[in-house]
């Protein structure tokens, strides 16, 4: 006797606690659990084999219902298909098309190299594509994104003024459709034939002071700072360390030997990821042994105005200078980079020792292998005298002639800001 919604409904678990089956016809039939679920299953055969075929849980799978799914099912039969394999096929379908959508691809690439970027990095890449790909793109399949597409999205950031940031989105949007490719879930890069597209970046150099004249002036005005101290600190350690603002803003009192008078900056907040050393002056290991007195407790050389947990803000340094009157088209905190390369190369300073106290690499063979102590002592006498020289740029008016180094190199230009 076929079922019925009131069979279905009224159907009471087995008083000795046992399965039992209402059936409907054509194969199908309740299965009553003894916690009393019930369940619609659709049994039949194919290829001379009885399989059973789940239809749905009673009451979500209503009996009109399971019946159609049954239908559907011996349909498939007839037509000599299997039911259970359609559906294993159908649910792998949808699972690839689930996990080949643009915002799911790009989360897979990120958390797979997450572990080799810096925190600040993957923060970085992890917002450039949330704020600027996935509001147009992220419920896509990445294989129906075409180039014409991805163009009008990065087009929105250009609009913006953000030509770097679209050229870099461009980067990073190459790596994750190159991943889709090797995962099987993509034939084709569209940001590959982009390149060209979007409108080119204008370089400009850190703005920054080289003229010995007006280096005085600037030092001074960093004596006479009057705002908060750890800001004050940073300002007049700038100049004598010359590191990436980055980098001096994140140093951390683990990093130093003030005994030893050098600074060993771990890897992993190196642009190059590889551990640098900077010698210390006798004017910056001053400052640092009188700063620690006031921050030494805690993590972080310049901790954050409002948590000491965080280093001090990206925006303090600049912020500072401007707060002295010197305009953004003047001094940067990267510009005492570039101060200290340009100079220290026209007084004759062996290049590559000021390369490798800069952090930079060479796409020389050579000089392009990178030892974190390489020229390590003429690199610390090269502080020494640095620092040196900006005390007598400091009292000094006009400005002197500057000191040669005991060991001359050929003199060669070289660009901080790389």
């Amino acid at each position: 006797m076929p079922l019925t919604d009131t069979a279905c409904r009224t159907a009471r678990p087995d008083p000795d606690g046992k399965m039992y089956r209402l059936t409907d016809g054509f194969g199908m039939y309740l299965q009553v659990m003894p916690n009393g679920s019930k369940y619609f299953r659709l049994k039949y055969r194919f290829q001379g084999k009885e399989k059973c075929l789940a239809l749905g849980v009673y009451p979500a799978t209503t009996l009109r219902q399971a019946r159609e799914l049954r239908d559907a099912a011996r349909k498939l039969v007839k037509q000599g298909r299997d039911p259970l394999q359609q559906r294993r096929e159908t649910a792998q379908t949808e699972r690839l098309q689930a996990e080949s959508v643009f915002a799911v691809l790009c989360r897979e690439w990120h958390a797979k190299l997450r572990p080799v970027w810096t925190p600040g990095h993957a923060r970085t890449v992890w917002a450039r594509l949330e704020q600027n790909l996935f509001p147009w793109l992220g419920d896509r399949p990445i294989a129906e994104i075409t180039a014409p597409m991805l163009l009008k999205t990065l087009q929105r950031v250009e609009q913006r003024g953000a030509r770097e940031t679209a050229r870099r989105i461009l980067q990073i949007c190459g790596q994750v459709f190159r991943y889709a490719i090797a995962t099987g879930r993509a034939i084709q890069d569209p940001s590959a034939a982009l390149r060209g597209a979007l409108a080119p970046v204008v370089k400009s150099s850190y703005a920054t002071i080289t003229n010995p004249a007006e280096i005085g002036p600037l030092l001074r005005a960093i004596d006479g700072y009057r705002g908060a101290p750890v800001t004050r600190f940073a300002l007049l350690l700038a100049p004598l360390v010359f590191v990436r603002p980055g980098e001096l803003r994140k140093a951390e009192w683990s990093e130093f030997d003030l005994e030893q008078g050098l600074w060993r900056i771990p890897a992993a907040r190196m642009k190059m990821r590889v551990e640098h050393l900077v010698p210390l002056s006798r004017q910056a290991l001053e400052l640092f042994r009188e700063l620690h007195a006031l921050t030494g407790r805690r993590s972080y050389v310049f901790p954050g105005a409002r948590s000491a947990q965080r280093p001090m803000s990206n925006n303090t340094v600049n912020a500072a200078l401007r707060r002295l009157g010197f305009a953004s088209d003047e001094m940067t905190g990267h510009g005492f980079r570039h101060m200290a390369s340009t100079l220290l190369n026209e007084q004759g300073w062996n290049p590559d020792a000021i390369e490798r106290q800069l952090a930079h690499s060479s796409s020389h063979s050579v000089r392009g292998t990178y030892n974190k102590a390489e020229y390590l002592v003429e690199r610390t006498e090269m502080m020494q005298a640095w620092a040196d020289y900006l005390d007598t740029l400091r009292h000094a008016d006009p400005p002197p002639r500057p000191a040669a180094p005991s060991r001359r190199g050929k003199t060669v230009r070289s660009e901080a800001s790389r």
